[in-house]
């Protein structure tokens, strides 16, 4: 890693907040969090964007547990439909013998 240089920035208290819970939900340092977010600034990225992106991640996962409630329900009603044709064929096969 290259040598850091000190440097203050005054924020916010719910700037400060924000960051220093973000930092122990994900287990990062405040000032990682904050070098992250000046190489996103610096490359150009805007809060716009940010948010847009998370409104679509937000909308995907929501679309992914939609379709997985789906496969759980298919699943179940399969199960189910498999069960029933065991049965039907043990009873085929009892009638045939």
């Amino acid at each position: 890693m290259s040598s850091m240089v000190l440097t203050q920035v005054y924020l916010e208290p719910s700037q400060k907040q924000a960051l220093t819970s973000q930092a122990k939900k994900t287990g990062r340092k405040v000032s990682e969090i904050m070098r992250d977010a000046v190489d996103a600034a610096i490359a150009g990225v805007t809060l716009e964007e940010i948010q847009t992106l998370d409104m679509g991640t937000k909308r995907a996962q929501s679309d992914i547990n939609a379709v997985l409630a789906e496969l759980k329900g298919n699943t179940t009603e399969h199960t189910a439909f498999m069960r029933e044709i065991a049965k039907l064929q043990k009873a085929a096969a009892k009638e045939f013998a």
